[in-house]
């Protein structure tokens, strides 16, 4: 293990740096998390981070299986997948869209209360944005056919992919504390409800730019 870390630490700093400048860009991952930490609280949105990390192992997967050299030679793949990815986009956008203003409720619990959805439904909405995301792949098939060189055994491979899926949960986590406090959520106070419809309308247009160029 030592030797591979010593021949292989020049591939790891680049992918580590290129991931953080495309974790940081605004995407489909950070509008569900910052959508999660302020309509369900802190510890949905942390699931729903987590999700997100574990839905980078989908890209390591298909790169590991020599499916991502399929999806890059074959455009038509790599749209079908971009048409997923957007309906998908779609249908919680659309469903953030709708949402009503609460009864009776003025307190910024009321956010976190007024919809409940599952731990369950929180991590696999992070986990299917993340692991359907186009941007996602490309970033993959770029780092697999630019950086990472094909006589790095695919051990070594598997622990880029696992160090880039822990870095993305804890990205994540980390901007859900901050987006999941008090005073940012008091800040929305009993209007969240037409935050989640702004939320939604950015989920939408983000599902429009995957299938129209």
């Amino acid at each position: 293990m030592f030797e591979y870390v010593e021949n292989y630490w020049v591939e790891f700093l680049t992918i580590a740096s290129v991931h953080i400048l495309a974790v940081a860009s605004p995407g489909p991952d950070f509008a569900v998390v910052l959508k999660h930490s302020i309509r369900y609280g802190r510890r949905l949105a942390l699931i729903t981070s987590v999700g997100v990390g574990v839905g980078i192992l989908v890209h390591v997967a298909y790169s590991l299986l020599g499916i991502g050299l399929l999806i890059k030679a074959n455009p038509d793949l790599f749209k079908l997948i971009s048409y997923v990815a957007a309906a998908y986009l779609f249908y919680i956008g659309f469903g953030a869209i709708r949402s009503k203003a609460p009864s009776n409720q003025t307190t910024t619990d009321s956010l976190a209360t007024s919809v409940v959805i599952s731990d369950k439904k929180a991590f696999m909405i992070g986990f299917l944005t993340n692991g359907l995301n186009p941007k996602a792949t490309l970033f993959f098939l770029s780092i697999f056919a630019v950086v990472v060189s094909a006589d790095t055994p695919n051990l070594v491979k598997l622990g880029y992919g696992l160090y880039l899926a822990l870095a993305t949960s804890l990205w994540f986590c980390f901007l859900s504390i901050i987006l999941s406090s008090d005073k940012v959520r008091a800040f929305i106070g009993a209007k969240g409800y037409w935050f989640d419809r702004v939320m939604g309308a950015v989920l939408i247009l983000l599902a429009i730019s995957l299938i129209i160029p």
